[in-house]
């Protein structure tokens, strides 16, 4: 593992607890790491004057721990081990805090506006601090605080669920409507062709039927031509048999 990153949390100088990288309880590793010479040298915090104000330094200890945990990693296997800073704040602190949470940001490239990762994380690195620094004052106001973090990560986290699902959600949707409008295209294609043939039939019968007309129109100029002159050739044949009917009665008179 690499070491970790700079955090705008404040931890203290990095400890060697083991020289293997055999996994050991937190007390057994803390027991070492009080035995062992700190990595990287600085000024050394200066020993309790009270076994009142041991303890009371003990207790933040312990509850930082609980709150922000010491990390860990391995290197040239060695685990070192590095707690947060149990140094109490003054103003000029909040004050360098600000300017770095504002310096890495501009680093960084964070967005100001929208989902951006980087400022989530420099944000909950500024807000992890804060709470270090409340709770080397108050520790009971630094576990409300805890509570307070640990909800709007409930709902970071909700919110982040809830899009993913709605992003997948609409994926989904999305391929269902290419996949519909796929089949509707070929829907659409199948019924034109149907379309196509159903006027192709139309216009035959249509066809047929005109010649028909046609045909009975014809037939039926004829038939009437027909009976037409019918009627007058029996029209001539009744005229002729009237005016010899009438020769014929005639001399007997």
């Amino acid at each position: 593992m690499i070491p970790p990153v700079d955090s705008l949390l404040k931890y203290d100088n990095p400890v060697l607890v083991s020289r293997n990288t055999e996994k050991k309880s937190f007390k057994a590793r803390n027991l070492k790491a009080s035995l062992q010479l700190p990595a990287v040298t600085g000024p050394v915090p200066p020993k309790p004057k009270s076994p009142a104000a041991d303890s009371i330094r003990q207790q933040t200890e312990e509850v930082l721990d609980v709150i922000l945990p010491p990390r860990e990693w391995t290197e040239n296997d060695q685990l070192w081990i590095q707690r947060v800073s149990s140094a109490p704040c003054t103003r000029v602190d909040v004050i360098h805090l600000q300017e770095q949470l504002d310096l890495k940001l501009q680093q960084r490239q964070a967005r100001e506006t929208g989902i951006c990762p980087v400022r989530r994380q420099l944000y909950s690195q500024c807000f992890d601090e804060l709470i270090r620094q409340v709770t080397i004052n108050c520790a009971e106001r630094g576990l409300l605080l805890l509570r307070v973090r640990d909800e709007i990560r409930m709902t970071l986290a909700a919110y982040q669920t809830l899009y993913e699902s709605s992003v997948a959600f609409g994926m989904r949707k999305a391929l269902q409507t290419e996949q519909g409008k796929s089949d509707m295209e070929k829907k659409i294609e199948q019924l034109e062709k149907e379309k196509k043939e159903l006027d192709r039939q139309v216009n035959e019968q249509r066809a047929r039927c005109e010649a028909v007309e046609k045909r009975e129109a014809e037939r039926r100029q004829a038939d009437e031509k027909k009976h037409s002159e019918e009627i007058q050739f029996l029209k001539r044949a009744n005229q002729q048999l009237k005016v010899l009917l009438d020769g014929l009665v005639a001399p007997k008179n």
